[in-house]
């Protein structure tokens, strides 16, 4: 893993986002096509405008699977990550040759099952990810499932992460922030052939210190991103502040 300190948040989010463009479309050239991961949240706000406004890219050959979506939230409501990516990325670029979203509405282990052998056939190219307040990646929150091969898996969320949804605005109250989730698994995340894992923002100081200063453990899941030899960890100052390893 190479871990950079960017100047501010939209140059962390304008670096990721180059980033990517310049790895999806060697993809391109090279294969004809390009699998990719991408993420929601905050955190992605400047790498997908950064790469949506990427020169070169032919959209027709991009396949775009997603990290997670809660259970039993419609695409209607403010907070679905499919919303997210239909409005955000997906109705600003030219058609994909395909996008896989996650349907949290229906029977979860069979929306599991389906993405599993959709993702198996789809080798990834690049995986946008970030880092929550817990140090979760995607919704694996700690104790995270380091072991299971399955792509998709449902998991449950802890008050820590929940909480967090409920501060960034996207719910009222705790009680309306769904307690389940389908989220890609560790595993499946850490089979991408390269990884961007973009961090800004003060209150994610402590997780970035816990999963780069700390055993790499379940309890610390992002912490699993220091063995990728293709991740690239893009921090800004406030992120960055409370570590001692890069001073």
């Amino acid at each position: 893993m190479n871990t950079t300190i960017l100047e501010s948040s939209a140059a962390l989010g304008e670096k990721g986002g180059n980033i990517a463009a310049h790895i999806i479309r060697e993809a391109i050239a090279t294969k004809g096509q390009a699998n990719v991961i991408l993420a929601t949240g905050t955190s992605q706000f400047e790498t997908l405008q950064t790469l949506i406004a990427s020169e070169g890219i032919d959209w027709s050959k991009m396949v775009m699977f997603h990290l997670d979506e809660y259970i039993g939230l419609p695409v209607s409501h403010p907070a679905s990550f499919r919303k997210y990516l239909l409005e955000r990325f997906l109705a600003k670029v030219p058609p994909l040759k395909a996008s896989y979203l996650i349907d949290g509405e229906g029977d979860a282990s069979a929306e599991c099952e389906r993405l599993g052998n959709l993702i198996s056939q789809h080798p990834i190219d690049v995986a946008l990810v970030g880092i929550g307040e817990n140090g979760h990646l995607a919704f694996n929150d700690p104790p995270a499932d380091f072991d299971t091969e399955q792509p998709y898996i449902v998991v449950d969320l802890d008050e820590q992460c929940r909480t967090q949804q409920m501060n960034e605005g996207w719910f009222a109250t705790m009680n309306d922030v769904p307690r389940q989730a389908i989220s890609m698994s560790v595993r499946q995340i850490m089979k991408s052939a390269n990884i961007i894992c973009s961090v800004p923002e003060l209150r994610k100081a402590k997780a970035v210190k816990d999963c780069l200063e700390n055993e790499i453990s379940n309890l610390f899941p992002a912490s699993i991103l220091r063995q990728h030899a293709q991740c690239e960890l893009l921090l800004e100052p406030e992120s960055a502040s409370l570590l001692t390893i890069m001073k």
